[in-house]
């Protein structure tokens, strides 16, 4: 099992993602619905842990406070991966259960427009084009370019781009001290970090990296950075037995060989190991920072880019707020929606410490997002501008599942790198 604090964007697995689509292939089409206030609640889910729950439960304060005439449910589903969360929220859905509004990850965004479960934006776009073209204007273009790109089938609009994560190397400052090791720069290579690795692991005894297999997290930043992916750049021909891929596997498997990664799997907490001296870097987005904080290790921590073979990359995915046909509060929802994106809603989140990256420049560039963070959390907003969306093609859950499956299989010396991943290969071929 992948370590739970390195998987914020594991989505669709086998069970969890065969689930999904069946429940929404019985459901597609949705109600008949309607905009219009009433006096009923505006149900949102979204998926949250305890500890994030708290925060959102704030953010949720605030718009109450902006908007007392809409009394909003919301449900956090203290899951750790998208793809329970999903399966969970599908499963309420083909009950008849169906919430307003609900929170998708770009990994789930093709599935549920092709279902026709969502209601279409563009009129609501069209009729407070000036807040949208704001919006736009204070964003990455490339989000806006993606989002059109990868979330809909049918050229209409589902979602808006919401906050993102992208993936950096959060590091130690304490440990890489300890060690005489100078901290990494944002030109650092695949022979930086595993040099620093061993000399951490030689002069502390520190874990250097805690290596796992979750495809977001773990995975795609390894490929990324080593000039290949897992799927073409249109995520129609799987690319996973590319030489690259079996080399960035290696490389991973070499770590955990060479005792410079704790074993795959268990209970490994990497963020309190961080905390405690005990590990010197792990893969994170923006949401490790809760934990962070609550650690009272923000000043210990740094965050620099992923290092380098070929050339700097990252995966990103960003959150959409999508109405649901079926709503019968759809002009509420839309309030609320238009809430998440403006400047009062991103700056209160960023500022609580949301675990996602602000979409806003403006916001990403603020004291809200940068204070009381690790040194160098500005990388995060910054790696827009050479990240890969993560390829989520439609079958995404079996998808994903063989991906992570022959990842995990070289990690733990049960196979070849070039075997493990010749089988996945085998088996994605199947599935686009």
């Amino acid at each position: 099992m992948d370590h739970p604090l390195l998987s914020r964007r594991r989505f669709l697995q086998a069970t969890g993602g065969t689930a999904v689509a069946a429940a929404l292939a019985g459901c597609g089409g949705g109600g008949s619905g309607g905009g219009g206030a009433s006096s009923k609640e505006l149900s949102f889910v979204y998926m949250g842990t305890a500890e994030q729950q708290a925060t959102w439960n704030k953010l949720f304060a605030k718009f109450t406070e902006s908007h007392p005439e809409i009394k909003l449910k919301a449900e956090g589903i203290p899951l750790s991966n998208w793809g329970d969360f999903f399966n969970k929220l599908s499963t309420r859905i083909a009950g008849g259960q169906v919430p307003d509004v609900i929170q998708i990850a770009t990994e789930g965004q093709r599935l549920f427009a092709s279902k026709g479960l969502l209601e279409p934006l563009d009129s609501y776009i069209k009729k407070d084009q000036a807040t949208i073209d704001e919006y736009y204007a204070d964003m990455d273009p490339n989000l806006i370019e993606w989002d059109k790109k990868y979330a809909s089938t049918d050229g209409k609009t589902y979602y808006l781009p919401g906050e993102f994560n992208t993936m950096c190397m959060w590091y130690s400052k304490d440990l890489f001290a300890r060690a005489g090791v100078p901290e990494p720069t944002a030109k650092w290579t695949w022979d930086d970090f595993r040099h620093a690795c061993e000399q951490i692991k030689a002069k502390t005894g520190a874990f250097g990296y805690a290596a796992d297999s979750a495809y977001f997290a773990a995975i795609m930043p390894w490929l990324l950075t080593n000039g290949t992916s897992s799927f073409t750049e249109d995520w129609s021909k799987p690319t996973y037995d590319d030489p690259r891929v079996v080399e960035a596997a290696e490389f991973n498997r070499k770590l955990v060989a060479d005792k410079l990664s704790p074993p795959p799997g268990g209970t490994f907490d990497a963020f309190t190991a961080a905390a405690q001296g005990k590990l010197a870097m792990f893969g994170g987005g923006r949401w490790p920072i809760i934990s962070i904080r609550n650690l009272k290790a923000t000043q210990k921590m740094g965050i620099v880019p992923w290092p380098t073979k070929v050339e700097q990359g990252s995966p990103v995915g960003w959150n959409g707020y999508p109405i649901l046909k079926a709503s019968k509060k759809k002009d509420d929802a839309w309030t609320f929606i238009k809430f998440l994106i403006s400047k009062e809603g991103s700056s209160t989140f960023a500022q609580l410490g949301g675990t996602i990256v602000p979409a806003r420049k403006s916001i990403a560039n603020s004291e809200s997002f940068l204070a009381d963070a690790p040194k160098g959390t500005e990388y995060l907003y910054q790696a827009l501008s050479y990240a890969t969306p993560i390829p989520s093609p439609d079958k995404g859950a079996a998808i994903q599942k063989a991906i992570e499956d022959g990842w995990k299989q070289v990690l733990t010396g049960n196979a070849a790198p070039g075997d493990a991943l010749g089988k996945a290969q085998t088996t994605l071929e199947g599935l686009v």
